[in-house]
C-alpha cells in the first residue's frame, strides 16, 4: 500500500524550512462556533496583552500565563453573552451588559499580571488601555465560505530551493500513532499552562499519553507514550479537524461539525538547510501558528495545506482534493533556539523560525526542526457552495474558523540519547 505520507518535502511560506534529504518547496501564495458554519454576526474583539508584556521573570511565569489564559476564558463568555442575548434590551444593552463588565474584569486580571511582574522586577505601565474591549469590525474574521477554499488542480506549482554545502539533510521520523485512542481536551499546556479549558478548541494528541493543562515537566516524564520508541515521551497536539454539517433552510448547519481522526501522522525532525543542527533540550516548549490570526493579522500564521498527489502545490486556503487523492495538512514548529530558555513569555521568542534563507537569526541555533504531516483519507472533497463548506479546523468563535487560525504544539520530552541519535542522523544525512 502506497505510503500517503512518503515524498512530501516543502516549507511554509512565511519561514524558509528545509526538506532534509530532499526537494524542498516554497509555498505561493473554541470550538466551532455556536454552529458550524456559522457566526455570530458580531464578535468581541480584545487588545492582545501578551505581545506588550516586558520580559517575565521566571518566578511570574506561572502566575502570568494562568492570567492570560483568563483573559481567553472571559473573552469566551462574552461572545457567547453576545450570542445567545441578541435582540435583548435597549441601544446600549451590549456596552451596559457585556462591554462594561468585560472591561472590569480584564482590568483586574491585567492587573494581577503586572502585580506578578513587579515583585521580582520593574512592574510594567500602560496597560490600563488593554482593558476595553469593541464589537468586532472590519478586521474580525469573516463567516466561513467558499472563498476560503480552493481547487488544489487550481494552485500554482512551487518553487525549488537550493540547500547549501553546509546544509543537514537528514531526517528522523518518530512514530506515534494516530490517536486511536481518542484523547482530545479543551487545554493547552503550553499557551495556558494550569488553566482548564485554556485552548477551547479541541485538541487531538499523540505521544505523552497525560498530557493536559496541569502537565509538568515531572508527570511528562513519568507518563506513558504513544509513540513506538519509548523514549520519546514528548506531547504532539494540534487543533481538531471538523467535517461539517449542511445547512437548514435557515441558514443554521445541523450539527457542530464531527471531528475527522486523521488517517495517517508523521512526526518527523528535519534539518537546517545552512547548518548542522544542535541538540534540543529535554522539555522545550514548541509552539507554531496562531488560534487568533483572522484578528491579529496573520503574522505569526504557519497554515500550510497540500493533497496527497499534489504536494508540489501548496496553499493557505481549505484545499479540496480531487477524486483518489487526500487532504494533507503541514504544521511545522520553529527551529532556531536561544540557547537557554526552554520557554518565553510569549511562548515564541525563546525559539523563532529560520528567516527566508533558511539561517537562523543571530543569537540562536538550529536545532532540529519538527514537522506534523496529518493525512486525512475520509473527508468530503465536496466543492463549497457559498458559506455551505465540507470541513474545517476548530477554533475560537471570533475566528470564523478561517484556514489561517491553524496551529500545533510540542514539548520535547525524548531521552537524551534519543535526542543525540536525531542529531547524528540530520547531520550525517541519513534517513532514520
Amino acid at each position: 500500500m502506497r505510503n500517503p505520507l512518503g515524498g512530501i518535502q516543502f516549507r511554509p511560506r512565511r519561514a524558509a524550512i528545509f526538506a532534509g534529504g530532499s526537494i524542498a518547496l516554497v509555498l505561493a501564495g473554541s470550538p466551532l462556533s455556536a454552529q458550524a458554519g456559522t457566526t455570530p454576526a458580531a464578535a468581541i474583539v480584545c487588545p492582545g496583552v501578551a505581545d506588550q508584556l516586558p520580559e517575565v521573570p521566571a518566578s511570574a511565569q506561572a502566575e502570568v500565563d494562568r492570567n492570560l489564559a483568563l483573559l481567553d476564558t472571559q473573552l469566551k463568555e462574552a461572545n457567547n453573552r453576545l450570542a445567545t442575548s441578541a435582540g435583548q434590551g435597549g441601544p446600549n444593552f451590549v456596552q451596559n451588559a457585556i462591554l462594561g463588565p468585560l472591561a472590569s474584569k480584564r482590568g483586574a486580571t491585567i492587573d494581577r499580571i503586572a502585580i506578578a511582574i513587579g515583585r521580582t522586577a520593574e512592574r510594567p505601565t500602560g496597560l490600563d488601555s488593554l482593558s476595553t474591549c469593541t464589537l468586532g469590525s472590519d478586521t474580525a474574521a469573516a463567516e466561513l465560505s467558499a472563498d476560503d477554499f480552493v481547487d488544489i488542480r487550481q494552485v500554482p506549482r512551487t518553487e525549488q530551493p537550493e540547500a547549501t554545502a553546509n546544509a543537514s539533510t537528514g531526517t528522523f521520523v518518530s512514530q506515534c500513532g494516530t490517536n486511536s485512542e481518542g484523547r482530545v481536551n479543551t487545554d493547552n499546556v503550553i499557551m495556558a499552562p494550569g488553566v482548564s479549558d485554556g485552548a477551547q478548541p479541541m485538541l487531538d494528541y499523540v505521544g505523552n499519553m497525560s498530557t493536559d493543562a496541569f502537565s509538568t515537566n515531572e508527570s511528562l516524564a513519568a507518563a506513558d507514550t504513544s509513540c513506538r520508541n519509548q523514549a520519546d515521551q514528548s506531547a504532539y497536539f494540534w487543533p481538531v479537524l471538523r467535517e461539517l454539517g449542511e445547512k437548514d433552510e435557515s441558514g443554521a448547519a445541523e450539527a457542530a461539525g464531527t471531528p475527522v481522526q486523521p488517517s495517517a501522522v508523521r512526526m518527523e525532525y528535519r534539518g537546517n538547510p545552512t547548518s548542522q543542527v544542535t541538540a534540543a533540550p529535554r522539555y522545550l516548549r514548541l509552539f507554531s501558528g496562531d488560534a487568533r490570526a483572522a484578528t491579529n493579522g496573520g503574522a505569526n500564521a504557519q497554515e500550510t495545506w497540500t493533497c496527497t498527489g499534489f504536494t508540489d502545490r501548496l496553499t493557505d486556503k481549505y484545499p479540496i482534493c480531487p477524486s483518489g487523492s487526500e487532504l494533507v495538512r503541514v504544521l511545522d514548529m520553529p527551529s532556531c533556539w536561544d540557547g537557554e530558555n526552554l520557554d518565553s513569555a510569549d511562548h515564541r521568542t525563546h525559539l523563532v523560525f529560520p528567516d527566508e534563507d533558511g539561517a537562523c537569526p543571530s543569537g540562536t541555533q538550529a536545532v532540529p526542526q519538527l514537522r506534523m504531516t496529518l493525512v486525512y483519507n475520509d473527508v468530503a472533497n465536496t466543492p463549497p457552495d457559498g458559506t455551505d463548506v465540507p470541513f474545517a479546523v476548530d477554533g475560537f468563535t471570533s475566528e470564523g474558523n478561517d484556514p489561517s487560525t491553524d496551529h500545533a504544539g510540542s514539548i520535547n520530552v525524548m531521552s537524551k540519547q534519543l535526542m543525540n541519535n536525531v542529531v547524528k542522523c540530520i547531520n550525517s544525512g541519513r534517513r532514520c
